[in-house]
């Protein structure tokens, strides 16, 4: 009997301190406004775009970016390292606040589903599936 109840209270313990460290591990930080475009140089004209890590269709790794903004169907992208959340540069379109330059990329043709608020949006949200954005829209595919 005197087992058991070790067994017991062994048993709540680690269960315990295994639900917080479940928690922990989980995303709680999803990022919406990350995409991933090819990053070959500018003699390659494969053009990969994608919400997800991988590889591009010429076969070199996706670089990680984030949007600062969607200009119609083309998102403005810092190229920042990743997991920056730097904003547009208020005094050069074509610069982050963190000083790295941006580039532009045409979402038009694309599985992607984003944001457009109407000529320019800062909401920044892209997805592989239809929803809503940060503002409430809907998410459009072009």
């Amino acid at each position: 009997m005197k087992n058991l109840a070790i067994l017991a209270v062994t048993l709540i313990l680690l269960t315990l301190l295994l639900i917080p460290a479940a928690w922990c591990s989980e995303k709680s930080d999803t990022r919406r406004d990350v995409l991933y475009t090819c990053a070959c140089g500018d003699s390659c004209k494969c053009g990969s775009v994608s919400t997800e890590p991988g590889n591009c269709s010429c076969g070199k790794p996706l670089k990680w970016h984030h949007a600062l903004k969607v200009e119609g169907d083309t998102a403005v992208l810092c190229n920042c390292d990743e997991g920056c959340k730097c904003s547009p540069n208020k005094d050069d379109p074509n610069k982050c606040s963190c000083g790295k330059s941006v580039s532009r990329v045409s979402l038009k043709g694309r599985d992607i589903y984003f944001c457009n608020c109407g000529g320019s949006c800062s909401c920044n949200t892209f997805s592989n599936t239809p929803g809503d954005c940060g503002c409430g829209m809907k998410l459009k595919k072009e």
